[in-house]
């Protein structure tokens, strides 16, 4: 249970973690672009000047996300000329409402499908969704079309140029917050990993759980990754980003470490109720390196004052007496502990080498990452013509959800003039705010934003009836609109609470009539939120299981591209290559898209969850494969190696012919097209590696250590090539038996 005073000190942290995450500062930094322009132009009585300028900000804001400092620059430049053009264009649209809903479903399906290209282009997309929106506001209607455009390239200019002074001000801030992330979510892996080895906790939950983390994990490392390298290549060679990209790639290797994990949890339930005192001593080791990681992570930016610890040390003691004690019988238990002790002892270095980096060493010491070799890391998206040819189809999720938004923009705006609704473009910005390509987050966010409304609504009323002094309002309304953009990603129910309270306050500024403003905007949120969730229900919807089998397919084809990576350097030793490295990211980030599809299908209504156990247990397979080849690669990698024999190389490339056959299963319509026998002519793992190793030679003397490490390999190799044989084995089965 937790005491009253563990939950307020909890509390301060999280709440000290906000005011230092970098969607405060963009907020702090937004509220500054906003308010300046305003105040200044009423010193000047220039105040539509001011206006639209702070509108001109606003919408290029949202391509400030984290990255490299270039691409994000040049996504608020792009996001600038979109809202120019596309505000230019929106004022025209009022004259003739023939030209008003052809116009509006062309430009929005124009615009949204955009978002094609990735992720930052979404955000300029939407920068030019928000632009036409706002273009039938009656803000700065006094203003020519355009000088309107102009002075929104204005604002555009002054956030880019503010974003450039935030990035010179405090140039560390964004690499130290998300490295602080990476690090706190590494813990909190390698503790839930802790909470696995006991047979007692539910262990679905907790596999849930590190699916959850390690999706989590993987988007960190590829934020972190363009942070680290784009800065590295805009400032040269730099001593602090050099150490921060090893600490990085310590953590890289950390999550492989941490996947590891035993063949199957019953043998280690079977060993471990032998020997309690073994399962305790290595759960202690892993919540201390967990406890010692959230340590680090919040002494990162004052590393000289990180406290000085022995309990990794002492628990590792204990777990090695536990392994090499003086009775030990040499058996296949006792090479599993061995080999466990190993991953935990390689894990221990990773920490003792990230708490090396930061106690400042010489950097003559230092084995620096390349440029050129890190840069190969980055993913890059695909900006060629050719991908909107593609993709102008009906079986594009952005494509269909480009049509569905320009009808339902149109049928919203037509709802908004027939019922004559006071602001008729807030039903258009709650739906481009709301609508996503999949259903479930559409109508999460549906939900949300109506709760948020609601409560922003009330709070408003309370607030309007105990004070009408404008002065309170004004600074309401820009410290709400500070904490409603710092909140968008944490928690969107509350920032759409504090978006409602500015909305409220900046309108009880301009005309006495609150309580009616307040009227509006709720009626307004509840017709878009009601107009997104039909409109992903029944207009083209894009079920998840539609795009299920394409997703399977590149999570397979990485794990299995992975494996081949591990089988050549297990023959051919030497230096890890690039190739190896860069397969095993593509693994882990295809697993992360598994993970996340599988989620988002849980939250679509029952009946198009189809086969979702089935979907499931091909996900849980996926993952427990992949565990598995982290458990294999960071044996090969971390220790002295027997040649490959050819038993290794006739299973595994079994292994990897039934993962092609798997493929093969989802690549084709009809599986009756495929001929291939499922069940084997004979048990390959039985003619190769046989039934069990024989330890009947191994004694406790001098002279067999040498034995005994041979035989620690052969038994990892042997029961992680069994383990992974029968899971490629078991996925094309299930996949015959699931309907997509």
């Amino acid at each position: 249970m937790k005491t009253s005073q563990n939950i307020v000190r909890e509390s301060l942290k999280e709440l000290s973690e906000y005011f230092k995450s970098t969607d405060f500062s963009k907020a702090i930094l937004l509220g500054i672009a906003l308010t300046i322009p305003i105040i200044v132009g009423i010193k000047l009585d220039m105040l539509e000047i001011g206006i639209t300028i702070t509108i001109g900000a606003m919408l290029a804001s949202p391509s400030d996300v984290s990255g490299g400092i270039r691409h994000k620059i040049t996504g608020i430049l792009l996001a600038t000329l979109l809202s120019m053009i596309i505000s230019f264009i929106g004022s025209y649209l009022h004259l003739s409402l023939w030209l008003l809903f052809p116009a509006l479903g062309i430009l929005m399906f124009s615009i949204s499908y955009l978002a094609i290209y990735g992720f930052r282009a979404s955000l300029i997309s939407f920068s030019g969704l928000f632009a036409l929106v706002l273009s039938f506001s009656n803000i700065s209607n006094d203003l020519q079309p355009y000088e309107r455009m102009l002075l929104i390239g204005v604002g555009g200019l002054w956030y880019a140029s503010l974003s450039l002074l935030r990035h010179y001000i405090f140039p560390k801030a964004p690499t130290e917050y998300y490295l602080s992330i990476t690090i706190k979510l590494t813990a909190d892996y390698l503790r839930t990993r802790g909470h696995l080895v006991k047979e007692k906790n539910d262990r679905a939950e907790l596999l849930k759980k590190l699916l959850h983390l390690q999706t989590e994990l993987t988007t960190t490392h590829e934020t972190l990754r363009e942070i680290l390298i784009s800065s590295r290549k805009g400032s040269g060679k730099s001593d602090y980003e050099g150490k921060r990209m090893l600490i990085f790639a310590q953590l890289i290797d950390m999550l492989e470490l941490a996947m590891t994990n035993p063949v199957n949890y019953s043998k280690t339930d079977e060993l471990f109720k032998k020997n309690p005192k073994q399962l305790d001593d290595f759960q202690a080791l892993l919540f201390a390196m967990s406890d010692r990681l959230m340590t680090i992570s919040d002494y990162l930016s004052k590393p000289k004052r990180l406290p000085k610890s022995t309990a990794i040390e002492s628990y590792l003691e204990c777990v090695k007496k536990d392994v090499f004690s003086s009775e030990v019988v040499y058996d296949e238990d006792s090479l599993m502990l061995r080999n466990l002790y190993k991953y935990q002892k390689e894990q221990v270095k990773k920490i003792e080498k990230i708490e090396w980096l930061l106690s400042n060493p010489d950097r003559r010491q230092i084995p620096f990452i390349k440029h050129v070799y890190a840069k190969r890391f980055l993913t890059k998206e695909n900006y060629d013509f050719e991908v909107l040819i593609e993709n102008f189809n009906l079986k594009s999720p952005i494509f269909k959800h480009s049509l569905r938004i320009a009808t339902i923009t149109m049928i919203g705006y037509g709802v908004g003039i027939i019922f004559k609704i006071q602001n008729p473009y807030w039903i258009l910005l709650t739906l481009i705010v709301i609508m996503r390509p999949t259903f479930g987050l559409t109508k999460t966010r549906s939900i949300e934003r109506t709760v948020g409304t609601l409560i922003g609504g009330v709070l408003a009323v309370a607030i309007v009836l105990i004070t009408q002094n404008t002065i309170v309002y004004g600074v309401l309304a820009i410290t709400s609109l500070i904490v409603a953009f710092s909140m968008i990603q944490r928690n969107y129910r509350a920032s759409a609470t504090f978006i409602t309270l500015s909305v409220v306050f900046i309108y009880a500024l301009l005309q006495p009539d609150t309580f009616t403003v307040i009227q509006f905007r709720v009626i307004d949120t509840a017709i878009g939120a009601g107009l997104a969730t039909l409109g992903n229900l029944l207009l083209w919807p894009a079920w998840e299981i539609e795009s299920m089998q394409k997703t399977l397919v590149k999570s397979l084809h990485a794990n299995r591209i992975y494996l081949e990576e591990i089988i050549s350097y297990y023959n051919k030793k030497g230096e890890v290559s690039d190739k190896y490295k860069v397969a095993r990211k593509k693994a882990f980030l295809e697993m992360s898209d598994l993970s996340s599809a599988f989620q988002r299908m849980t939250q679509e209504p029952k009946s198009k969850q189809k086969n979702l156990d089935k979907v499931y247990e091909i996900a849980m397979l996926n993952h427990t494969f992949l565990s598995s080849l982290a458990s294999l690669s960071t044996y090969i990698l971390n220790n002295p190696t027997t040649p490959a024999t050819d038993n290794f190389n006739k299973v595994s490339n079994r292994i990897v012919e039934n993962l092609k056959f798997a493929e093969a299963i989802l690549s084709l319509e009809k599986h009756s097209e495929i001929n291939r026998e499922l069940v084997e002519p004979e048990d390959i793992f039985e003619v190769t590696y046989g039934k069990s190793i024989n330890l009947s030679e191994v004694d406790g003397s001098e002279k067999n250590k040498e034995l005994v490490s041979i035989l620690e390999e052969e038994h990892l190799i042997r029961e992680q090539l069994k383990w992974l044989l029968e899971m490629s084995k078991k996925i094309p089965k299930v996949l015959m038996e699931t309907q997509f």
